[in-house]
């Protein structure tokens, strides 16, 4: 584990060093455009080359720090990162802003040439070489004008009509991926586990034992929903993007789907639990009614009948086998 008195103080780096920052921070930025764009290049193409057109720009500022350090400090350039200053701004792992979709991409890449601004300002105060200032002043003018040059090259590569293009796509693939899988799991964890769980209740009237059961119903069928939907279909000819997303998306709302109203019967009052159980049930299947409304385009009306009435009539019969 690294902590982060074994980094070194941004006050305390020579201008060598700071060159030698600036020069790996404009390598890893270019490279991370990059992998946007590697990306992007199969569903949004347009978008691709936005970020290939970004990263281009931090190339040119890559050399141009090169060539100042050449001519100040030779060819031997430090080797400096991000994570060897303390306190200096990191990039999250690119596969992590990959999967919150284009928009979450787009603000990201905003942001990462907000944090390199501030870093080039904070560097030019520290230099005395006065090629070395104005070359940090001029990237620092450069990094806060990357929103117009973004904003040039979305205009030369992305029409309204692609964008709005990308924009359904993006919608539809979040859809597919984590709406659909989830919206799956959610209705069989809610659904399925009503039967099981108050047959359990109005059997036995113990909270504990009642608890336990909902408890192994959730985890089963979270798992058995997870690993059913993963190995379905592995996304490549459907277009539902990675099998591994999807599993985990409908395992996770199933198990939360069943534990919702298996949950209240840790309270150690048997009808104090199950009122509140049945008032969390009437949330979920209206939870799930809206988002069948939402999302999936399901007249509201249609999508109440659906599955309020079909959840009450699989509660009803969990009461009616459990009191007999």
């Amino acid at each position: 584990m690294r902590f982060p008195f074994y980094r070194k103080r941004f006050s305390d780096l020579t201008e060598q060093e700071i060159l030698a920052l600036a020069i790996s921070s404009e390598e890893d930025d270019a490279r991370i455009y990059r992998g946007y764009a590697d990306h992007l290049h199969g569903d949004y193409p347009d978008s691709a080359k936005v970020f290939e057109g970004m990263a281009a720009e931090e190339d040119t500022h890559r050399q141009r720090l090169i060539d100042l350090h050449r001519s100040r400090f030779g060819d031997m350039i430090p080797l400096i990162r991000r994570e060897h200053v303390a306190g200096y701004y990191n990039r999250r792992p690119v596969w992590l802003v990959e999967n919150l979709g284009i928009e979450k991409i787009r603000a990201e890449a905003e942001a990462m040439e907000r944090e390199a601004e501030h870093f080039y300002l904070k560097a030019a105060s520290r230099t005395q070489d006065a090629a070395t200032r104005k070359l940090l002043g001029d990237l620092a003018a450069a990094e806060a004008g990357h929103q117009r040059t973004a904003e040039d090259l979305e205009a030369k590569h992305l029409s309204d009509d692609s964008r709005q293009s990308e924009e359904a796509q993006a919608r539809r693939q979040f859809i597919l991926t984590w709406v659909q899988p989830g919206l799956a799991g959610l209705m069989d964890g809610s659904v399925s586990t009503l039967a099981p769980i108050f047959a359990v209740a109005f059997a036995t009237q113990d909270t504990w034992t009642t608890f336990l059961v909902g408890l192994a119903a959730s985890v089963g069928a979270g798992i058995s929903m997870g690993f059913t939907e993963a190995a379905s279909d592995d996304g490549e000819l459907s277009g539902r993007g990675s099998p591994v997303k999807r599993g985990f998306a409908s395992g996770i709302m199933t198990t939360v789907g069943g534990l919702g109203h298996a949950l209240p019967y840790l309270i150690a009052d048997f009808w104090t639990a199950t009122g509140i159980a049945i008032v969390v049930v009437f949330i979920e299947l209206w939870a799930i009614a809206w988002i069948q409304n939402k999302y999936m385009d399901t007249p509201f009306l249609r999508a109440t009948m659906q599955v309020v009435l079909g959840g009450a009539l699989v509660f009803a019969a969990g009461v009616l086998i459990g009191s007999g």
